[in-house]
């Protein structure tokens, strides 16, 4: 299954939401990030559409998480990027051909679709289980002390100049 660059950005700017309780311009995230700001936009749009972050009009505006992070799955940031259809779309190759199955023989899934389909409902299943929570808890491991999620919420709050 292959994801686009986008749900990357959009899953780190998701993680990095959970260590600041105001709106952070789309601006600040991508120079986090060191990525385009138009291109990050982009991203954080696409969130928004979904519903999983809101964005903040004026002056101190920007984007926040628009519920608590355990109730965000990776899922759920994949689907918004990337939108909710199938990796895998059968074409019936099968009925094609000079040796073509009739439609009529066609009315199960293949061996290659249910491979795929049942592929597919492990994977989504799997980011399913992974909140953003769990994702931020990551950037931290217990025992780390690096602090390193706290050190990018105060740089995010602290203005342009830092």
């Amino acid at each position: 299954m292959k994801i686009s660059g986008g749900v990357e950005w959009a899953l780190h700017c998701c993680v990095v939401l959970t260590a600041v309780e105001e709106p952070v311009p789309a601006a600040r995230l991508a120079q986090l990030h060191d990525v385009s700001a138009t291109y990050l936009a982009k991203q954080m749009q696409a969130l928004s559409r979904a519903g999983l972050v809101r964005a903040v009009q004026g002056k101190a505006g920007g984007y926040v998480l628009t519920r608590h992070p355990d109730s965000i799955s990776v899922l759920d940031v994949v689907e918004a990027v990337d939108g909710a259809g199938p990796a895998f779309v059968c074409t019936e190759i099968r009925q094609r051909g000079p040796l073509a199955s009739p439609p009529e023989a066609c009315s199960a899934p293949c061996g290659i679709a249910h491979a795929m389909a049942t592929a597919e409902a492990a994977w989504r299943e799997s980011l399913a289980g992974v909140s953003i929570a769990d994702l931020a808890r990551g950037v931290d491991p217990p025992g780390s002390g690096t602090g390193g999620l706290a050190r990018m919420g105060a740089w995010l709050t602290a203005g342009p100049e830092e």
